[in-house]
């Protein structure tokens, strides 16, 4: 019997993209369920218990921010938020209010999908969340064994305790854009101040130690304004 096909529930109030996004799903393997308000997103999500969720935050009736913090609370359901905001603020309040993921409009189809692999992935604990060694490049980190190697004969890289933990976090969620404030708490604790500047000395570093070109890093990438996020493929 062939396995049934991933539901994506479109929360998404402008006619013209539902008809995009329900193209693009449908050609590619995947079953849209399509809500145009918050309201009705909110009964789809809980009802269809949807694998993926496209969630615009300019919806008539509610804030898209809202929105994601509603579901979030009861469910773990992946959230790509679709953002025609321009503003980081935007973005940033999404992830923080419980996205994965974002898309600024316009964006193309194979974009779209590479963030619903990746969302697929961590949903079915295959992703960089669970797996205990992680690898891209020519890096290989070890969760479980707190190693980490580069190169063709794996030689050790030294990395302080805080590059580690930022490593590890990035890891834990290889794909996922993780904001700024996120990668502090998780590092730092939620009762630190502000160490967002402390983070980017540490993230120059670990480009200095793991990337061929910490210039043009391929691999632990910046979300302007945003983040971070480790691009493993």
């Amino acid at each position: 019997m062939a396995e049934p096909l991933p539901v994506v529930l479109v929360v998404e109030d402008e006619p013209q993209m539902r008809r995009f996004l329900r193209t693009a799903l449908e050609q590619h393997g995947y079953r849209p369920v399509e809500a145009a308000t918050a309201r009705e997103g909110l009964m789809q999500a809980s009802g269809r218990n949807p694998d993926v969720i496209l969630l615009d935050l300019g919806l008539p009736d509610a804030d898209g921010i809202d929105v994601a913090r509603k579901i979030r609370a009861r469910a773990q359901t992946p959230i790509i938020v679709l953002s025609a905001r321009g503003r980081e603020s935007d973005k940033v309040g999404a992830l923080d209010a419980g996205a994965d993921d974002y898309l600024t409009k316009p964006f193309g189809v194979e974009e779209l999908l590479a963030r619903l692999r990746v969302a697929l992935r961590h949903a079915a604990g295959t992703g960089g969340s669970t797996d205990a060694v992680c690898a891209f490049g020519d890096v290989q980190v070890d969760l479980e064994r707190r190693e980490v190697r580069r190169g063709g004969n794996r030689e050790p890289v030294h990395l302080t305790p805080t590059e580690y933990r930022i490593l590890a976090t990035l890891v834990r969620h290889a794909g996922r854009v993780l904001t700024h404030r996120q990668l502090v708490n998780e590092v730092w604790g939620t009762h630190t101040g502000d160490q967002t500047p402390s983070l980017r000395v540490h993230v120059n570093e670990l480009r200095h130690k793991l990337e061929k070109d910490p210039a043009r890093p391929r691999h632990i990438t910046t979300e302007i304004g945003v983040g971070y996020r480790l691009r493993v493929d």
